[in-house]
């Protein structure tokens, strides 16, 4: 009985040893591969800076003194140069399609010039119209980014805001006559609103940069007082007034994300001692 047990006692060490000999020669299993925090599409605070062009129109020209003169049409309604806009802002991207910024812009000054004819007696005379306008813009914008292929993000949005539309250097000559007027800058605030479209380049998760078009409307402008170049004023508390001006801008922009996810780093490898 006791040599049964001992045979029984061996074969059950014999057994324990070579599975744990197997188990030896059995190569370690990788760890479980570690799967990086998954980075959202969007983010945060970010600042924007802007540089374009504006190309502006105006509806019509009031003028008191001018309309109250006998046959008054126009030769050349005239408009505005092209001018250089600069802009800043900070903004917020709340999800993956909408976000918002708050905006300024400053819009360079550009050269006004038109030409008019009226009747002086029975001749025809000219009025040669010049002057110089520029503005500050504010706006609060929101956008909707309609999607994303190959970093191409195309967009659209609207805003509200403030202008402040400064017109000087009026000039009205008349070189027929020999005479003219002149008139003194003001400024005017104005509602403001506007229509965006563009296309987003995403170069880095913190970077962005843009190609986008705006519709902008900035209300009137206004001179002072006008008066003769002797000096008169034929008409107290008159102002000329270029009205509904309206610009089609092109912006080349950039976007700095203040909140970019980190960079994953993977971890070392793993290195087996043999």
């Amino acid at each position: 009985m006791r040599s049964v047990k001992f045979l029984l006692a061996a074969g059950a060490a014999s057994l324990l040893s070579s599975t744990a000999a197997f188990a030896a020669d059995m190569p370690i299993a990788p760890p479980p591969a570690y799967a990086p925090p998954p980075i959202e599409d969007f983010g945060g605070w970010y600042l924007r800076g802007d540089i374009g062009m504006t190309n502006q129109r105006y509806s019509d020209l009031n003028d008191a003194f001018l309309a109250s003169v006998a046959g008054r049409q126009w030769l050349d309604k005239g408009g505005f140069d092209s001018g250089m806009l600069y802009g800043f802002g900070v903004g917020y991207q709340f999800n993956s399609w909408f976000r918002a910024d708050l905006t300024g812009q400053y819009r360079g000054r550009t050269k006004y010039t038109a030409l008019d004819s009226f009747m002086n007696g029975a001749a025809v005379n000219t009025n040669h119209l010049e002057a110089t306008k520029s503005e500050w813009l504010l706006m609060a914008n929101g956008y909707v980014d309609l999607g994303t292929w190959w970093c191409v993000t195309p967009f659209v949005g609207a805003g509200i805001g403030a202008a402040r539309v400064t017109l000087d250097n009026w000039r009205d000559t008349n070189v027929i006559a020999g005479g003219g007027a002149w008139a003194p800058g003001a400024s005017t605030w104005n509602f403001a609103w506007a229509a965006h479209a563009g296309l987003a380049y995403r170069v880095s998760p913190s970077f962005t940069v843009e190609l986008a078009y705006s519709y902008v409307s900035l209300g009137s402008g206004r001179t002072g007082d006008p008066r003769e170049l002797n000096g008169n004023n034929p008409l107290v508390g008159n102002y000329v007034e270029l009205k509904d001006i309206t610009s089609h801008d092109i912006k080349f922009g950039v976007r700095w994300n203040l909140d970019a996810p980190p960079v994953y780093v993977p971890p070392p490898p793993l290195i087996r001692k043999g």
